[in-house]
C-alpha cells in the first residue's frame, strides 16, 4: 500500500510576486515603452474613472451588522462593530473614506489591508488603512500567516488577527495580484496614445517635417531649434513663416486617421473598462448605449461587477473582525437595493403587486422609500377575488344543489 505523505505539513509561502513565471506580472516597463505603476496608471483617464466608480460606489453603500433571529435577521445596532463600520472606523476618517481608500488599494495593488486596534479583551476599537506596497505576507515555521509592514525603514510584524486583509484575484488564495500589473501592456498602450495625442497638438496639430537648404549648413541643429522656438507648439499654429537663403519646409503628412490613432484610443478605453468589468457608458462611452439598454447594463454592473467585490468584503470582515462564537449569529451586509430600484412607475407597480399578494405591507413599502411608518400600516392583506380551483368547484356544486331545491 503506498505511503500517503502529509499534504499540508509544509505549506507554501504566500506569493507576493510571480518570480517563477516566464511572464512578468509586475509594475514596470511595457512593450510600448511606457512605465506602468499604480500612479502612472491613475493618470490615465479611463483607469481613474474605473477606480473612482468602483471605490465610490462601494463606499456609498449602507454597511450594516446583522444578527440572525428566529424570524430571520435584524440590525445588531447594539453590537460595537455596528457603529464602527457604519459611521467611523477611527477618529480620523468616516466609513465612506475608509472603504473608498481600501477599495482603491484593492483595485490598484490587488490587496487591501487595515490594522485592527483591539483592547485587552480583544474587542475591536479602530481600523486604520495600511499601504499595500509596504506590506509583505509571510508564513512562519509553524504555518501561521503573519504580516510584515515597512514603516520608516523599520519592519513591523503584525499577527493575522491584527490585520483586516481583503485579497483580490490571486494564484494561491492568500495574496491577490494587481489588475494594473496584470494588464500593464494595455494600460501602457493607452498612456502611449494619450502622449501621442498631446504631442500632436503641442506641435500645432501638424506632424514633423523637413527643412531643406540648397547648400551645406554649418550648424543644422541651431536652425532646427530656431524653427521650433518660433513655429512649434499649438500657440504658434498658423503663423506665417519667413524663410531665407533658399530654405524650404516640406511637411511629412501622416494624418492621425491613417495611423488609426482615434480608433486605437477608443479601443484602449474599452480595454481598460473590460479589465475592471465596467460598462463603457459609465466612463463616458455612449456609442453602443441607448435608453433601452443602459438600465440593463446598470443592473448587470450590480450583479456581475459589484456583487463579487462585496462578497470579498463581507467574508473578510466576518472572518477577521468577529470571534468564532459570534460568526454563528452575526454577519455583515452591504445593501445594494437602492442601486437595483427601477424608475418611479415601475417601483409603484411592483409595490402594488406585493401589497395585493400579501408579501408586502404599506409600511414595508414606506421603509423601502425612506418614509416614516404609518398607523395600521403593518397589515398584510390578500386580494379577496382570488379563489382556489377546488373552492370554485365547491361553489359550483353548492349552487347546483341550491337551484335543484
Amino acid at each position: 500500500m503506498p505511503i500517503i505523505s502529509k499534504l499540508f505539513n509544509s505549506r507554501a509561502d504566500p506569493k507576493n510576486s510571480m518570480w517563477e513565471s516566464a511572464y512578468s506580472f509586475f509594475f514596470g516597463p511595457t512593450s510600448s515603452g511606457k512605465h506602468v505603476d499604480e500612479r502612472t496608471a491613475m493618470q490615465t483617464s479611463a483607469v481613474y474613472a474605473c477606480v473612482r466608480i468602483l471605490s465610490e460606489t462601494i463606499a456609498s453603500l449602507p454597511l450594516h451588522t446583522y444578527v440572525r433571529t428566529d424570524k430571520g435577521k435584524e440590525k445588531a445596532i447594539d453590537h460595537p462593530l455596528y457603529t464602527l463600520l457604519h459611521d467611523a472606523p477611527n477618529d480620523e476618517m468616516t466609513s465612506f473614506v475608509f472603504r473608498e481608500t481600501l477599495m482603491s488599494h484593492l483595485l490598484l495593488w490587488g490587496n487591501a489591508y487595515a490594522q485592527i486596534i483591539r483592547d485587552g479583551r480583544g474587542k475591536v476599537m479602530a481600523l486604520y488603512p495600511l499601504m499595500p506596497d509596504k506590506m509583505t505576507v509571510k508564513r512562519s515555521e509553524s504555518g501561521e500567516i503573519y504580516y510584515s509592514y515597512q514603516k520608516d525603514s523599520e519592519e513591523n510584524i503584525l499577527r493575522s488577527y491584527e490585520v483586516l486583509h481583503i485579497p483580490g484575484l490571486g494564484f494561491d488564495g492568500l495574496v491577490g495580484h494587481s489588475p494594473i500589473a496584470m494588464a500593464k501592456q494595455a494600460i501602457g498602450m493607452a498612456i502611449a496614445t494619450e502622449e501621442y495625442g498631446a504631442t500632436y497638438f503641442k506641435n500645432g496639430a501638424n506632424p514633423g517635417g523637413v527643412l531643406e537648404h540648397p547648400g551645406i549648413l554649418k550648424d543644422p541643429g541651431k536652425v532646427r531649434d530656431s524653427w521650433n522656438s518660433v513655429y512649434g507648439g499649438s500657440n504658434n499654429a498658423n503663423r506665417v513663416a519667413v524663410l531665407e537663403e533658399g530654405l524650404s519646409f516640406k511637411p511629412i503628412t501622416i494624418p492621425p486617421e491613417q495611423s488609426q490613432f482615434l480608433q486605437t484610443r477608443k479601443f484602449q478605453i474599452n480595454e481598460i473598462a473590460r479589465i475592471f468589468r465596467i460598462p463603457p457608458h459609465m466612463i463616458g462611452d455612449l456609442e453602443r448605449s441607448s435608453f433601452s439598454n443602459i438600465e440593463q447594463q446598470s443592473l448587470e454592473f450590480v450583479k456581475y461587477t459589484l456583487t463579487p467585490w462585496l462578497s470579498r468584503w463581507e467574508m473578510a470582515m466576518k472572518k477577521t473582525l468577529l470571534s468564532p462564537s459570534e460568526q454563528k449569529d452575526y454577519f455583515f451586509k452591504m445593501n445594494v437595493e437602492g442601486l437595483l430600484r427601477g424608475d418611479y412607475k415601475t417601483r409603484m407597480e411592483g409595490y402594488s403587486i406585493g401589497i395585493q399578494n400579501g408579501f408586502l405591507s404599506p409600511n414595508d413599502v414606506r421603509e423601502l422609500e425612506d418614509l416614516n411608518p404609518i398607523e395600521h400600516g403593518d397589515v398584510y392583506a390578500v386580494n379577496g377575488n382570488m379563489l382556489k380551483l377546488e373552492d370554485i368547484g365547491a361553489y359550483v356544486k353548492k349552487d347546483k344543489k341550491g337551484s335543484e331545491g
